[in-house]
């Protein structure tokens, strides 16, 4: 049985260093916040275009109605 644990101990210190992770976003706090603020933008930037393609639409759609 020698043999045995001693595959076992290396097999479970290999999956061991396999599933090790550092927290990348704890050591670089100014990169997440950065892509947080470049989301922000780009999500008020897209719903900005899409109210005013919406109220284009809208006037339009109430200016066709009122002529005739």
């Amino acid at each position: 049985m020698p043999a045995l644990r001693l595959i076992d101990r290396s097999l479970a210190a290999s999956l061991h260093s396999l599933a090790k992770r550092s927290n990348w976003a704890s050591r670089e706090p100014g990169v997440i916040l950065v892509f947080c603020i470049v989301f922000l933008v780009a999500v008020g930037l897209l719903s900005l275009v899409l109210y005013r393609r919406w109220m284009k639409r809208k006037a339009e759609k109430e200016s066709f109605e009122t002529t005739t």
